[in-house]
């Protein structure tokens, strides 16, 4: 059974940081892309930052230098730092597999919300 279960959402102020995690199983981890999407309200989902199989990231030009995403492929997870927070940035976070041949995979989202 596949699951993408992400932690780590909740509430902090402007400037602040949080760490989302996902923890993968079900699956051959470390053959897929690895990603983090978020959607705010009234918005479609956007990709945030994407951790490939190879070792190579890209991030949105609206988070660069702002957030890191990260992958353990031992232990089947992938992280996103996110510090200097804008109140721009609250929206749900989805962890997300992807392969270009395989099933992709969704987790159930986690909100974060950057508000004083």
């Amino acid at each position: 059974q596949v699951q993408l279960v992400e932690s780590g959402g909740g509430l902090v102020q402007p400037g602040g940081s949080l760490r989302l995690s996902c923890a993968a199983s079900g699956f051959t981890f470390s053959i897929y892309d690895m990603g983090w999407y978020r959607q705010a309200p009234g918005k479609q989902r956007e990709l945030v930052a994407v951790s490939t199989r190879g070792g190579s990231t890209n991030y949105a030009d609206s988070v660069k230098g702002r957030f890191t995403i990260s992958r353990d492929n031992a232990k089947n997870t992938v992280s996103l730092q996110m510090n200097s927070l804008k109140p721009e940035d609250t929206a749900v976070y989805y962890c997300n597999a992807n392969h270009r041949v395989l099933p992709n995979y969704w987790g159930q989202g986690t909100q974060v919300t950057v508000s004083s």
